[in-house]
């Protein structure tokens, strides 16, 4: 690793812009900030759930993948023209998606978000990463952006979704099903 930050604040940012990791600098609210942004926050949400976890929780492992693949899109998305995600992240998803979702009951209704605090956290997660996902595709409309990014951002609150599922049964919890109220 290069430079170590021994200063955390440098007064660069007051003008309301930020630098880029090829060195340009943009505002701060620019569509590739949003982006990596949401996807930072993305990965605040997964520690997050992680910490609801017991530390020796199956999902554990997994988790701290996607938080590594995560800092992956978010390092993509700073560097404009940088690829870095390839398929082997969606197919790595799509794996447990599957893993988790074989475990599971058909699903016949719309669910809630919640049925336990770790599910609960999960649905933060998956919408978080639903925001994520948006915003990269609004900055996709305007730059270049890998498609495997994208995909695995799609694949990302799927994966959240199914171990929700999981979690809100495991815990001892249910899953809330959405009822159609009349008037």
């Amino acid at each position: 690793m290069g430079n170590r930050l021994t200063k955390i604040y440098t007064r660069t940012g007051d003008d309301g812009t930020t630098g880029l990791g090829d060195g340009s600098r943009v505002r701060k609210d620019a569509l590739r900030v949003e982006a990596y942004g949401t996807v930072d926050e993305t990965n605040a949400q997964v520690g997050m759930l992680r910490a609801a976890l017991a530390a020796d929780h199956s999902a554990q492992i997994m988790l701290e993948h996607i938080q590594h693949d995560l800092f992956d899109v978010g390092g993509e998305l700073c560097i404009p023209g940088y690829e870095l995600v390839t398929a082997a992240y969606v197919e790595r998803l799509e794996s447990a998606i599957d893993a988790v979702n074989a475990e599971l009951p058909a699903l016949k209704d719309f669910i809630l978000p919640g049925g336990s605090p770790a599910a609960a956290a999960a649905h933060v997660a998956r919408t978080v990463s639903r925001r994520a996902e948006r915003r990269t595709l609004t900055l996709a409309d305007a730059e270049t952006v890998n498609p495997q990014a994208i995909k695995y951002l799609n694949r990302l609150s799927d994966y959240f979704f199914v171990l929700a599922r999981q979690l809100a049964r495991a815990d001892g919890g249910n899953e809330v099903l959405w009822r159609k109220r009349s008037g």
